[in-house]
């Protein structure tokens, strides 16, 4: 896949292009994004300690102990998912497959899944993502094409990859490059990163803003990222207002377990929220549960 907005450097290690740390700001707001995520996997939602539901990006521990910012963030045009540099390691014509490893991989199982979404925090289907990484030792495949692979999105803008966790090499953190493409729209170059890894803090173009959520299974870990292109969308339309015996109203701030009748329907609130016009309870299944 060619890049046409990220000139490629030369060999050698990949210099420095920001500067970030370990550490971010408080909670966002939950965003529509989140919303339509929690409808598009159709199903009732883990709970978090408390009781509030796990949304599209789970609040996440760094290793100070502070909570991360719900990230990638779409707010209906702004914050996509920042680029970064390609670095030297990069390669066309990688083969098209979901899974970087076979029985015989040395290293972490890792899970990598998510979602992409457009600037009006739509999906996206056909999505092209080419991944590449160093191998459980920290080095790259230059010669052929271990640990690098490209798909694409399906129609509800979902993929997931297979592979290990990365290695270390000198000068840098642990991370996974990706290139991410829309039909017919420029290329998104940038990379992902793990929480928690002490490189974090001096590793000169880690970005917090890239972060995934990472968790622990068994001997495997899995992880989630979801990237917002910067892509122009339309909204999704508005619903109408509710008709006549319906008690939800826009503008109220309701408290988890507070109940609502909507289009006939009685609905139980999850997660205290301020409500809006396009969060109504039927939208919404992370905020209401019908009773």
């Amino acid at each position: 896949m060619e890049d046409h907005t990220t000139p490629r450097p030369g060999a050698g290690s990949e210099p420095a292009s920001r500067t970030g740390s370990g550490s971010g700001s408080g909670p966002r707001p939950i965003s529509r994004k989140s919303l339509l995520k929690g409808a598009l996997l159709a199903a009732p939602l883990p709970l978090l300690v408390g009781g509030a539901p796990a949304l599209a990006r789970n609040l996440r521990p760094s290793s100070a102990g502070e909570q991360l910012p719900l990230t990638p963030y779409c707010d209906d045009g702004d914050d996509p998912t920042p680029p970064q540099m390609e670095g030297p390691y990069f390669k066309p014509n990688s083969p098209r497959r979901t899974s970087l490893v076979d029985a015989g991989t040395q290293g972490t199982r890792l899970t990598v899944s998510g979602y992409v979404f457009g600037r009006a925090c739509r999906p996206i289907a056909d999505v092209l993502l080419d991944f590449w990484q160093a191998d459980a030792n920290g080095a790259y495949d230059n010669a052929g094409h271990r640990f690098r692979g490209h798909q694409y999105t399906d129609a509800q803008g979902a993929f997931e990859l297979t592979t290990i966790v990365p290695g270390l090499y000198p000068g840098r953190t642990r991370h996974i490059h990706v290139k991410a493409q829309a039909p017919g729209r420029p290329v998104l170059t940038t990379q992902l990163y793990f929480p928690g890894e002490p490189r974090n803090g001096t590793d000169a173009i880690f970005d917090p803003a890239l972060l995934m959520n990472v968790r622990t299974v068994g001997s495997a870990k899995e992880a989630t990222f979801d990237f917002v292109l910067d892509v122009s969308q339309t909204p999704p339309p508005t619903p109408p207002p509710d008709g006549p015996g319906g008690t939800w109203r826009a503008g109220v701030n309701y408290g988890a377990g507070d109940r609502v009748e909507y289009g006939g329907a009685s609905y139980t609130c999850l997660q205290a929220h301020l409500s809006q016009t396009g969060w109504e309870p039927p939208n919404t299944p992370a905020l209401w549960r019908r009773s």
